[in-house]
């Protein structure tokens, strides 16, 4: 079934255009709490992944944030920078570069729970429960999960 035509297409009333408007709000949102741990959101999703085993490469951190490749090594490098985390080359395949946190940057992971939970529930204030846990199927089935 499709949902738009050329005749009834407009931008701002797309799924499209509201999906990225969310995620800049939320974004934006987020920079500002995690402010005092001196990173962002796009960071914050690189140390939690590397925290809770998700992701341990370059490669598959890329493929579960959809950042490209080239974002994700200046932003490696921010963080490494930070003392945040370190690179390391596999020792079985040296093409694979693994990444692991750092004590710092377990303590400022460790810290993200406190900080990012408010941002979401504030979002989501005025959501009853059973429309949050639809807006949450919704998502999934719009995004193949």
């Amino acid at each position: 079934m499709d949902h738009y035509t050329t005749k009834n297409f407009m931008l701002t009333n797309s799924i499209g255009f509201r999906l990225v408007k969310a995620r800049n709000v939320v974004v934006a949102e987020m920079d500002a709490a995690l402010k005092d741990l001196e990173i962002n959101g796009q960071q914050m999703g690189i140390l939690l992944s590397l925290k809770q085993g998700v992701a341990t490469t370059p490669f598959e951190l890329s493929k579960l944030l959809g950042i490209d490749t080239g974002l994700m090594t200046r932003m490696l490098d921010k963080l490494e920078s930070k003392g945040l985390l370190v690179r390391s080359r596999d020792p079985q395949d040296r093409r694979v570069v693994n990444l692991t946190l750092t004590a710092e940057g377990q303590k400022v992971a460790a810290r993200i729970p406190e900080v990012a939970p408010h941002v979401l529930n504030a979002r989501l204030r005025k959501f009853t429960k059973g429309e949050f846990a639809e807006l949450d199927r919704l998502l999934r089935k719009f995004t193949g999960d």
